[in-house]
């Protein structure tokens, strides 16, 4: 069971090691925040340096709306605000420190220690945020739990998320992100997991590696860090993670459609944007399960969850109810039912060459009345990966038989809906947009009665504004 934390100025100075200038410092603190336009009355106000902005710009204002301590860089001062010091405002604090990404980062991490909150932690190229949601799902009925609240998974995101153990949750689920090598190694170290999930290695932001061989070594710091009591849930399909947890400290629970997995999914069967059913087999038992999320890929994330749910005393009963009502996050692979028998797939939260093919898959499975429509943002973070890896998917599209495909963004975009034709696309039935303000009206223009329409791009290429425009179309 996890237990509250009371947080005072002088337990959040002791704890990121910063220089404490208050008359007050046994006052208990309200929220821990780091935009000055969020600051409520008792908030304690932590000014990062970022890459465009300073929040030590807005430290006065923050302070000015309530907040009753800023955390600040060593010899800063608010212009025209006391610091508590000798003939100064005695109401207004600052707390000095080295670094105030370190700062923020190491309160989570005594917060994290102080709460004996149990912690999951969750990497991997696709299938994050769903394994983390079914995960919390599963524990939910047993447990209070905590999770990161929407892409809250950075350096900074996942301090923010773990700040919520104040309030002494039982089991904290959070999802660990990255696009550069050493960051999981950071995250890990914040958050000191006891179950860490690994679920796949793929081509998200490959063009910030050399090769997938690179971001599998970058995933495994997800290994780090571990002791004897810890436990390793990772994905026996995947010979990239197989080829590395073998040094693992503590336990290790497999799953996946591999013979020797620990949490196995049998007699899988894609009911296109029905969902999926499969027989989860375990060593606690066998159980048909059913769940409305589309795609082989969930099968595979709602078998991480159950990994992690039965290593926590959740039946095998409960486990199959509760895959049964997932709901996909929000534009991550959401089915939408619209006017006309429509049927659309909003994925554009973001996108990848492999969550791209797995798309494709599903829609070439699901049986509609009308055509099957691919609307394709770019994939960005691709580096010199870009142009091949779009050619590829290209020639996906047409192997899955898209009736109509749409390609927005710039050179690589081009190369995609190139590639489809050359591929076998009829010329006609292949447009491309630069951008997806631009596509949007034509795109819903085109839309028909019956049509089962994917959408799905990289954040950076906004194919939300095209499904946003489609669903306003036929509402």
């Amino acid at each position: 069971m996890g237990d509250a934390v009371r947080l005072t100025l002088r337990w959040v100075a002791d704890a990121i090691g910063g220089e404490l200038r208050s008359v007050q410092p046994s006052r208990e603190l309200g929220d821990v925040v780091i935009d000055s336009r969020a600051v409520r009355p008792g908030d304690v106000f932590v000014a990062l340096r970022g890459a465009k902005h300073d929040a030590h710009d807005f430290v006065g204002e923050a302070l000015a709306k309530g907040a009753i301590a800023a955390v600040v860089e060593r010899g800063f001062r608010p212009s025209g605000i006391g610091a508590g010091g000798a003939g100064e405002d005695p109401v207004l604090g600052l707390i000095e420190v080295a670094d105030t990404t370190v700062a923020l980062q190491s309160l989570a991490r005594a917060v994290r220690r102080a709460s004996g909150t149990r912690v999951v932690a969750i990497t991997g190229s696709a299938g994050k945020t769903t394994t983390k949601e079914a995960a919390a799902e599963m524990l939910a009925g047993r447990f209070r739990v905590a999770r990161n609240k929407g892409n809250l998974n950075n350096h900074i995101g996942l301090p923010l998320s773990l700040l919520q153990l104040r309030e002494g949750p039982d089991v904290a689920v959070m999802e660990l992100g990255m696009n550069h090598a050493g960051e999981i190694r950071t995250l890990v170290g914040i958050a000191e997991p006891e179950t860490r999930v690994w679920t796949n290695v793929g081509d998200a932001h490959i063009g910030f590696f050399s090769s997938a061989d690179a971001i599998a070594d970058a995933k495994a710091e997800i290994l780090e860090r571990a002791d004897e009591t810890c436990l390793l849930v990772c994905n026996a399909d995947d010979p990239r993670i197989t080829a590395r947890v073998g040094g693992f400290a503590g336990r290790i629970v497999t799953f996946g459609q591999a013979r020797d997995a620990t949490i196995r999914a049998v007699d899988v069967e894609s009911r296109g944007v029905d969902g999926m059913r499969a027989r989860l087999v375990t060593p606690e038992g066998e159980r048909p399960f059913h769940t409305p999320l589309i795609g082989r890929g969930n099968v595979s994330n709602v078998l991480a969850a159950a990994a992690v749910a039965l290593d926590n005393g959740i039946s095998l009963d409960e486990i199959v109810s509760v895959a049964g009502r997932l709901q996909a996050a929000d534009r991550r692979g959401v089915v939408r039912r619209l006017r006309g028998g429509i049927v659309m797939i909003d994925d554009s939260y973001n996108s990848s060459p492999a969550a791209l093919a797995r798309a494709f898959e599903t829609i070439s499975s699901g049986a509609v009345a009308g055509r099957t429509v691919a609307v394709v943002g770019e994939m960005l973070e691709l580096g010199d990966h870009s142009a091949a890896l779009h050619r590829e998917s290209g020639r996906l599209a047409a192997a899955a038989g898209v009736g109509l495909l749409f390609a927005i963004g710039g050179v690589s975009a081009r190369a995609l809906a190139a590639a489809a034709v050359d591929a076998g696309l009829p010329a006609g039935a292949v447009r491309h947009f630069e951008t997806s303000d631009v596509a949007a009206d034509g795109i819903a223009q085109a839309v028909r009665a019956g049509d089962l329409v994917l959408v799905k791009g990289s954040r950076g290429t906004r194919t939300d504004i095209v499904a946003d425009r489609i669903a306003a179309v036929f509402a």
